[in-house]
């Protein structure tokens, strides 16, 4: 299978895999957003294994994707800040790809990436949700924070575990291989 094809599959796999686990919701939030059973991951793992472009490509799809199938619209730009941004926004961690310990400094900063617009999206497109005694800015920041937090918490400490440190590097080395 050449490497374009191998990416191509597991991409299509990923997207597959976060979408099934993102309607397993622990928490869901009141006003949209919730901690799913590691959905976010499966989009990290592809720029992981194969870099950023492929990992931007992946987020922005499944973004795109969760769109289709959970629309929240008002206005273009608010649709593509909380879906192909945010969601695309999970590809940076493949500049992390070559790096020792690339996968959990990868997954923060996509993570980081996508909290970025699900906060810009909150303050410019839903401040008037805030409390009236409450900032917008300040508002979204915890509000978008609680969830994704608390989902960038549970998995980091799964893939921190050293059985399934071992398997996700020994699968890195099989979608490495020619």
């Amino acid at each position: 299978m050449n490497n374009t094809t191998k990416r191509l599959v597991f991409s299509a796999a990923a997207i597959a895999l976060a979408q099934v686990t993102s309607m397993i919701k622990i928490i869901e939030m009141p006003m949209g957003g919730s901690v799913t059973l590691l959905s976010m991951l499966f989009i990290v793992l592809i720029g992981y294994w194969f870099g950023p472009s492929a990992g931007l490509m992946t987020g922005v799809a499944y973004g795109l994707l969760q769109f289709m199938i959970e629309p929240v619209f008002y206005t273009i730009p608010q649709m593509l800040t909380d879906y192909p941004l945010a969601f695309g926004a999970l590809g940076l961690a493949g500049f992390f790809h070559k790096q020792k310990h690339g996968l959990i400094i990868g997954y923060v900063v996509g993570v980081l990436g996508r909290y970025f617009f699900s906060f810009l999206s909150g303050v410019i497109f839903f401040a008037a949700y805030a409390p009236d005694n409450m900032a917008a800015w300040l508002y979204s920041l915890v509000y978008n924070g609680s969830y994704l937090g608390a989902e960038a918490a549970i998995t980091l400490i799964l893939i921190a575990l050293p059985p399934v440190s071992k398997a996700l590097a020994q699968v890195k080395r099989l979608v490495s291989e020619k």
